[in-house]
């Protein structure tokens, strides 16, 4: 469009989802059921983890602040995103749209770095038992949470503070279900180049540091694995970083489908599925992964639960 029809604006409309009334009702129900669920399975999480002391070791701990980031970013997309689902359209302003973002990225950035800090945490258990207290300290894994939320909001504040600066929008309608940073930057009068290359490059930075980390940490698990004699010591290994490797198959795929290609060759269609996916899906499966695969967090959940019922 021409620069004529460029205007500033003090709200966006969000298209949402589906354009047809009873796939409207359908998706709000199926998405309040999956966020009920998130929220419990996320908080209940965090929640066991504190009470019971069997559970009170670096990998949990790292496990605890993944749970904590998964209630997070579903909570600042689901609840707002179920109204907007069954009406035809739903508005939020400028600020809040930003905002959404901000903690939205700042969230999934998080989770990026928890996953490789729980790869490196999995590979010093597993390649070096003896001295595992020692190197995962609570010092030291404090350090590294820390490090990480730190990290993911200052790359989510680059991101607001260019997309600040965009002056004018040819339109304020957002063909996406959230404030996501590709959509709002499609509908931009101003160059927005400096703004998708930083993106590029920043997503593409974070998601090759992690990756790194992941198959480098694996790599040496499995070489651990193979040497050892006992069939019963490697099913062992193998279950513990199953659940693990799963979490971050899923994640990683969808992230790397949306923000490490151009902005271009991404269908509006299909990035909003992958971000369904990513946003209100995977929240919901991570503590289901971690909990129905792991004997110990099953065992340590049946122990709160008796001693709650006095059995």
């Amino acid at each position: 469009m021409g620069k004529g029809n460029c205007t500033a604006v003090t709200e966006f409309v969000l298209l949402g989802l589906s354009d047809a009334p009873a796939g409207r009702v359908l998706l709000t129900l199926v998405f309040f059921v999956i966020y009920g669920v998130t929220v419990l399975a996320n908080l209940g999480m965090v929640a066991l983890i504190q009470v019971s002391i069997p559970l009170h070791t670096p990998m949990y701990f790292f496990l605890s602040h993944l749970s904590f980031v998964d209630f997070c970013y579903s909570s600042i997309i689901v609840p707002n995103m179920l109204p907007n689902t069954l009406q035809e359209d739903g508005a939020i302003s400028f600020l809040a749209c930003h905002i959404q973002f901000y903690l939205f990225c700042t969230c999934v950035v998080t989770e990026v770095f928890l996953l490789a800090i729980m790869a490196y945490d999995r590979f010093v258990a597993i390649c070096n038992p003896l001295l595992y207290r020692v190197i995962m300290s609570q010092k030291l894994c404090v350090v590294l949470v820390c490090g990480c939320y730190l990290c993911a909001s200052a790359c989510a504040l680059i991101h607001v503070c260019l997309a600040l600066r965009i002056a004018s929008y040819r339109s304020n309608v957002i063909n996406h279900f959230f404030c996501d940073l590709p959509p709002l930057l499609s509908l931009a009068c101003s160059d927005v180049t400096v703004n998708e290359l930083v993106l590029f490059i920043v997503a593409t930075f974070n998601e090759t540091i992690s990756i790194v980390v992941i198959l480098t940490s694996y790599l040496f698990i499995l070489v651990t694995i193979l040497r050892m004699r006992s069939a019963e010591g490697r099913y062992k290994a193998f279950s513990t970083c199953a659940s693990h490797l799963t979490a971050i198959v899923v994640f990683h795929g969808t992230i790397l489908s949306i923000y490490c290609a151009p902005t271009s060759e991404n269908s509006g269609d299909a990035e909003k599925v992958a971000t369904v996916f990513y946003t209100v899906v995977i929240p919901m499966l991570n503590p289901l992964i971690y909990s129905l695969r792991n004997k110990v967090v099953k065992e340590a959940l049946r122990k709160v639960l008796r001693s709650k019922t006095g059995a």
